[in-house]
């Protein structure tokens, strides 16, 4: 089975790549993680991705295509993957069309206002790394980690001005996933509001997961 998973940040799509991963043992894919193997593997690639990495520019999409089409060939994925965060946009989905099939398009979807208040309610420890939540998982004393003592932080990510910027961008780049796979008839949208068993339990239902 080889499925995508996209959503606004906070929706928890990874959580439930995550989750699908483990129940049909096939790989979860991030282009995050692809990426940085590359420059950790000190290639001539990865010595270019570096490089427009260290200068916070966007990695080209041909570059992240021949990327994903080497992890693709790879023997654990005979049998599916699943791809979380990929594509971001029409150009990537179409490159990713030239390259495989798609079974199941899987949008987890939660408003602006409930992705504000999941990203913006973090709290992040600068020295163990952490993360609590104001309201879901807080400190036992404010601000404080429990683990080691360090004054918790805002990252500079999850304050809010970027956390609507990052939204802005999702609704005019991804967003319109939406209706290019309705028009395959493989899109299916996940209610990400709920618990995060809730809607595992709704993942596994619509792809008929026993």
């Amino acid at each position: 089975m080889n499925i995508i998973i996209f959503g606004p940040q906070g929706s928890g799509k990874g959580t439930q790549a995550n989750a699908l991963s483990t129940k049909l043992n096939i790989p979860q894919i991030t282009m995050g993680d692809l990426l940085r193997a590359e420059v950790a593997s000190n290639s001539a690639l990865g010595e270019q991705l570096k490089a427009i990495m260290n200068q916070g520019s966007l990695v080209p999409n041909e570059v992240t295509a021949t990327l994903l089409e080497h992890r693709l060939k790879k023997d654990d994925c005979q049998n599916g993957f699943i791809l979380d965060g990929y594509p971001r946009n029409l150009v990537q989905a179409q490159t990713l069309d030239a390259l495989v099939h798609l079974d199941t398009a899987m949008e987890i979807w939660i408003s602006d206002e409930e992705a504000l208040s999941r990203i913006g309610g973090r709290r992040s420890c600068p020295k163990c790394g952490t993360i609590f939540h104001l309201i879901t998982n807080p400190s036992k004393t404010d601000n404080v980690c429990d683990k080691c003592g360090t004054a918790l932080i805002i990252r500079e990510d999850d304050k809010e001005e970027v956390i609507k910027k990052r939204l802005a961008v999702y609704h005019e780049q991804t967003e319109p996933l939406v209706a290019y796979y309705q028009t395959k008839g493989i899109y299916l949208k996940i209610d990400g509001r709920p618990s995060i068993a809730e809607v595992n339990k709704e993942v596994f239902a619509k792809l008929n997961i026993a």
